[in-house]
């Protein structure tokens, strides 16, 4: 099977889709699909395969999310800084807050100038967690893009790049 642009596909799920639809729809232009559904599809593969030693940490993945952001800015962070770096709602950031401090992975701290505001930073279990959790997600990420060589790996996250920072601007995204 070729693409739209001429090039052949894999036999994966995506391009039986495709041909499905040429069968019945001859007319439409299937391109988005082949592109964007294997986007998709390979998002969801990624994410089921990288939940699994988040369930058995008994995290889900917005909960883990909050947890990452909170590691890798290195510094305390308000609830509203959360919400921006997980691209989360304030309502969904705050029930996850709760679920994580009753776990004693992350503390509150007031600020000693406004008792509205809060700030988060990771307990010690918590670091402890995240820095377990991560580097087997990278070993995962590794090994699937193994079978790229590094020129198509550098081409590949640089294609994505600029679809991700078109659909940002376009959907008025935050940019972090």
């Amino acid at each position: 099977m070729t693409t739209a642009n001429g090039r052949a596909t894999a036999g994966d799920t995506v391009a039986e889709v495709v041909r499905q639809w040429r069968t019945v729809r001859p007319d439409f232009d299937t391109g988005p699909i082949e592109i964007i559904g294997r986007i998709n599809r390979c998002a969801a593969l990624l994410r089921e395969a990288e939940d699994a030693p988040l369930r058995h940490a008994g995290l889900t993945r917005p909960e883990f999310e909050l947890l990452a952001a909170l590691r890798r800015t290195g510094r305390e962070l308000t609830p509203g800084e959360l919400a921006r770096e997980t691209f989360s709602s304030g309502a969904a950031v705050a029930k996850r807050l709760k679920q994580l401090t009753e776990r004693d992975l992350v503390e509150r701290r007031g600020d000693s100038r406004d008792r509205r505001v809060a700030h988060l930073r990771l307990t010690d279990a918590g670091r402890e967690l995240v820095d377990e959790i991560v580097p087997e997600q990278l070993a995962y990420e590794t090994a699937v893009l193994s079978g790229l060589d590094t020129s198509t790996q550098g081409e590949l996250g640089a294609l994505l790049g600029e679809l991700l920072g078109r659909l940002e601007e376009r959907l008025g995204a935050p940019r972090v």
